[in-house]
């Protein structure tokens, strides 16, 4: 009889250790989901809103792919693991068996008690069901007259652009005083904060949300402000305050769980047969400096190929190489290699560079005793990933990687190029902090 392989969650994760664990066996594949039919691109949500494109133009495969790759799908929300009889149990009363069991049901929007988060016209934007609910209270200004963001993350200015698309006045609550300044060093976060304004978004910073009114409806009417009581008249609230693991089902099995399910470096579980994936996964055998949860669309998919490696009978390490990663801050595109933290760490130094148009910028982070390059974060000036790659893992010096800072450039043909000026301003030493 085939070996059942059972993964709950249809993200980027389970959908890519189903793909693998098929072509490398003809083992038995089930996908469980209670968010939706077939996977989908999560990233690609925001465009839907922005109307670049329709939701089934979100999905990667055909809806003949699964059938056609025998990986059954079905639709339904487990309510609870039983790992001695290796057991599923569904909210609606039945029940699937399985031999090998990957849990990646991702991440869910943090909630902190604030009275009237649960109103209707609250919401996150992570899920299919956050879009519908956006396009059900946020069709367009006549519907929504206002909206307020919680939050001052990336999945907080993508819906602050989408809201934005469609011309709907945006207040946007930060907790700290300069956008996501606890990752961006100072020139960076200050950029952002002017450029954020500049699309004419009321971005408060250094202020909390102290709670959600309802009107007769018990739907969205204000929202208020701890630090000052204003309270600000709003449809619609976006609670982007970050993610967590959602693992609130796994909470009364033996599965161990931390913040997330706790995972070894091969991604198994304390329970034989049991592995975790994704933003769920927490390793508890620190890789290369790395958080123990990185919820990044990325490392997701490597964890997916790795696992259907072990489950195949290849058991080998998760290794996520250096780290990188990309989002977009409205029009600024961004990315990063290496470590670069908000402030430099003791022994390092930033170089940040900034054109005068105040929408491109880069800071470099150089270990001080050796000038090896440690990272990179780069604002509006798109850098090949492979090249830094290469030179992450070489040791490169940053005097190396500022003089040859053209060989990673990636900007389409006709770009204005800034290499000249940024090693002009590097030899000149003027601008390290």
């Amino acid at each position: 009889m085939e070996e059942h392989i059972v993964i709950i969650g249809n993200g980027i994760s389970g959908v890519t250790a189903a793909r693998h664990i098929r072509k490398l066996s003809d083992k038995k594949i089930t996908i469980v989901s209670a968010e939706t039919d077939y996977f989908f691109s999560r990233t690609a949500l925001m465009y839907v809103y922005m109307g670049h494109m329709k939701f089934e133009h979100t999905q990667p495969y055909e809806n003949w792919f699964w059938e056609k790759n025998r990986i059954e799908l079905r639709k339904g929300f487990v309510k609870q693991i039983e790992t001695t009889s290796k057991t599923l149990h569904f909210a609606e009363g039945d029940t699937l068996q399985y031999d090998k069991l990957i849990i990646a049901t991702g991440s869910k929007p943090n909630k902190f008690g604030w009275p009237g988060q649960d109103l209707n016209g609250v919401m996150g934007m992570y899920h299919k069901q956050d879009l519908d609910n956006l396009e059900k209270y946020a069709p367009n200004k006549k519907v929504c007259k206002h909206a307020v963001i919680v939050g001052g993350g990336l999945i907080g200015i993508e819906l602050a652009e989408m809201l934005n698309s469609r011309e709907i006045p945006v207040t946007f609550l930060v907790r700290e005083n300069s956008f996501w300044n606890g990752v961006l060093p100072e020139g960076e976060s200050a950029m952002i904060n002017r450029h954020i304004k500049n699309h004419h978004i009321d971005l408060r910073l250094g202020v909390n949300l102290k709670e959600i009114k309802a009107d007769e409806n018990g739907q969205v009417k204000s929202a208020v402000i701890a630090e000052t009581g204003e309270e600000i008249a709003c449809n619609v609230v976006g609670l982007t305050a970050g993610v967590s693991p959602n693992i609130d089902f796994i909470k009364d099995s033996d599965i161990e769980t931390g913040r997330g399910v706790k995972v070894n470096r091969y991604l198994e579980t304390n329970i034989p047969d049991v592995y975790a994936i994704g933003d769920c996964a927490e390793q508890h055998e620190g890789i290369n400096g790395r958080r123990p949860i990185e919820a990044v669309w990325y490392t997701g998919r490597m964890m997916g190929e790795t696992v259907a490696q072990t489950i195949c009978g290849n058991r080998i390490q998760y290794n996520p190489g250096h780290w990188f990663n990309s989002a977009k801050f409205l029009d600024i595109e961004y990315q990063t290699y290496g470590w670069v933290f908000a402030s430099p760490r003791e022994g390092e130094t930033h170089f940040h560079w900034k054109h005068e148009d105040d929408t491109k910028c880069i800071t470099i982070n150089t270990e001080a005793a050796t000038g090896k390059f440690i990272g990179i974060n780069n604002f509006g000036i798109r850098l090949r990933h492979e090249v830094f790659d290469r030179w992450l893992t070489e040791e490169r010096t940053t005097d190396y990687v500022v003089e040859h800072l053209a060989e990673a450039n990636f900007d389409p043909e006709f770009y204005k190029r800034f290499e000249k000026d940024i090693l002009n301003a590097y030899k000149s030493k003027a601008v390290i902090v």
